[in-house]
């Protein structure tokens, strides 16, 4: 790995992604907090949203992390921990 990646994402209602960078390859868990409002939804391959339940993480190899959008109800945080390729 070349650049630890550790971010907190305030969500919105809005589609956002997890990186402001064009390209940012990485591999990270991402993690709905436990202390969530509500379910936050990431957007799916097809373009469906895919809702994650507070407190659900997983794993992501090598993602480009400006493609996983997120959104959700104000309140609502994700985590962002790993590293760059």
């Amino acid at each position: 790995m070349n650049n630890l990646v550790q971010r907190v994402i305030d969500v919105t209602p809005q589609w956002q992604p997890c990186s402001t960078l064009e390209e940012e390859v990485a591999s990270v868990d991402v993690l709905a907090l436990p202390t969530n409002p509500g379910p936050i939804e990431f957007e799916g391959d097809l373009g469906d949203a895919v809702p994650w339940q507070p407190g659900e993480w997983h794993s992501f190899p090598r993602i480009n992390l400006a493609d996983l959008r997120v959104r959700g109800q104000f309140g609502g945080r994700v985590t962002v921990v790993g590293g760059t390729w």
